[in-house]
């Protein structure tokens, strides 16, 4: 590993239904990667099942859950011939690591997280140990292929500092181990909000059914959500009023056109909110309706799909396994 030029590493969670806010956000940046890197530079994405877990999914829905993140990053244009594409518990490396680093990192660091603080409020009593342990699993991921970019939303780049901590920790104890990673939040990217409340991310779990574009609804239910969506007080697309609602949705008609911000703007300039949301339905429409074709035909073959991610966990596992074996050595475990 150690002789690549970079190594990219990332991930989803097979919970809930992909939207809109994790195509743009996250699986249309690494599909761009692939255009960018060179060809000795590794790229990694991961189903992250496991993380999944921290609350109860149901074992059934999770199994398809995660063959239908699998499809979706293909249908999406991760090519499995400049990427690995693989299922995080399929490969025992990671939650190994796991528990060597949460025996280094402090406790008192990890009460810290935000995002462990935020949702243990919300969840009290059904907080698991699990949602504590998540960032020391994170960072397990990352590091087990001495990964030196990982891809991420604002919202994680605790989570990469964390990672980068314990591995100086480590290294200190016990040598020159682990990469120390960086993280790389595209600025450009556009950070999506919620169709109905332009203050908060759109979400998986959004109790707004109109308030989330999923990848997989139906062309008139994606147009139907647009045409609900919030605006302001106004009547028609101004420079001179731009509330977050309508910046929200010009910044997703940009992306899922290949345009700038401003371009799109200059364009729209004037056009009614509901000329301006007949446009965007139908920008949203034309881009998912070839990637669901090709996701619902993928997982008909699910021969190749299943090919496609023992393919890719073999791969990876031969990195982490001599990674792993680093590890044991350097602690002293083992005969």
């Amino acid at each position: 590993m150690s002789t690549k030029k970079e190594i990219i590493f990332s991930g989803i969670q097979p919970s809930g239904n992909l939207h809109l806010g994790n195509y743009l956000g996250a699986i249309q940046q690494w599909v761009d990667m692939q255009k960018r890197l060179s060809p000795e530079d590794t790229l990694i994405f991961c189903i992250v099942d496991l993380h999944a877990i921290t609350v109860y999914q149901d074992p059934k829905i999770l199994r398809q859950k995660i063959r239908e993140v699998a499809a979706m990053y293909l249908a999406c244009g991760i090519d499995p011939k400049n990427a690995h594409i693989f299922v995080q518990s399929e490969n025992p490396d990671h939650t190994y690591l796991s528990w060597v680093l949460d025996c280094v990192v402090p406790y008192g660091q990890m009460l810290r997280m935000t995002q462990f603080k935020d949702k243990s409020q919300k969840q009290q009593e059904g907080t698991t140990v699990g949602l504590f342990n998540y960032p020391a699993l994170m960072a397990a991921d990352i590091l087990l292929y001495d990964t030196t970019t990982v891809p991420v939303g604002e919202d994680q780049k605790q989570h990469i500092e964390l990672t980068r901590d314990v591995a100086e920790k480590f290294n200190s104890m016990y040598g020159e181990t682990f990469v120390l990673p960086k993280d790389q939040i595209d600025t450009s990217a556009a950070r999506i909000m919620s169709l109905q409340n332009p203050l908060s991310k759109m979400s998986k779990s959004d109790a707004d059914p109109f308030g989330s574009i999923y990848l997989l609804d139906e062309p008139d239910e994606m147009i139907k959500k647009l045409k609900r969506a919030v605006t302001d007080s106004g009547s028609a697309v101004s420079s001179e009023n731009l509330s977050p609602a309508l910046t929200n949705l010009i910044s997703i008609f940009g992306k899922v056109t290949n345009r700038s911000f401003e371009q799109v703007l200059k364009t729209c300039e004037g056009l009614s909110y509901g000329a301006f949301k007949t446009q965007l339905g139908e920008a949203v429409v034309a881009k998912f309706e070839p990637i669901q074709k090709k996701y619902r035909a993928l997982l008909e073959e699910s021969g190749e799909l299943d090919r496609i991610l023992d393919q890719g966990c073999a791969a990876v596992s031969v990195y982490s396994s001599a990674k792993i074996q680093v590890v044991k050595e350097r602690v002293g475990l083992g005969r």
